[in-house]
């Protein structure tokens, strides 16, 4: 009987020489992600948590935006995101779609508002007040540091928000 090799096998080169279902996964996955740096090149300022890459078919890439504010901010950069995908991608793709989903993202943010409210109530009992307070200083930091890097009228409307949130 032929004794088994005990050196590890290497799972990148597995997936690269399979052809199956996983590979397609895998290789998607890894464009995504480079069109995704691409974006995130072209429009810094973007919050992380404001857009995604939805898909890429034929030669449109999908990008999901949660609010239209965000759909507008890219549609502002969307002939630099086409070129910069022409070039990158040696012509795959060609056009840029932006959709707006609300719903998509919209429970992500329950999901941080309610594992905040879970850590007050095991650190002490508290009120649904005493919650959304700790909430609004915590939106009144955010603010606070978004007007840090703002131009002078977004600043001074920031820190004006910062205000009336840390109020509440």
């Amino acid at each position: 009987m032929a004794r088994k090799s005990k050196k590890p096998i290497n799972m990148s080169a597995l997936l690269q020489t399979t052809t199956g279902t996983l590979a397609h996964i895998q290789t998607k996955t890894n464009s995504l992600t480079i069109l995704a740096d691409i974006v995130r090149q072209i429009c810094p300022d973007l919050p992380v948590d404001a857009w995604h890459i939805a898909n890429c078919r034929q030669d449109t890439l999908i990008i999901e935006v949660k609010s239209p504010v965000w759909g507008q901010r890219l549609q502002f950069e969307r002939n630099n995101i086409c070129n910069a995908l022409k070039t990158s991608t040696e012509g795959n793709f060609h056009q840029i779609e932006i959709k707006v989903n609300p719903q998509g993202f919209r429970q992500q943010r329950h999901e941080v508002t309610e594992k905040i409210r879970a850590e007050l109530k095991q650190s002490a009992p508290v009120t649904t007040e005493q919650a959304n307070s700790v909430v609004n200083e915590k939106t009144a930091k955010q603010f606070l540091a978004i007007a840090k890097n703002a131009p002078k009228g977004l600043k001074e409307k920031l820190e004006k928000l910062a205000r009336v949130a840390g109020k509440r």
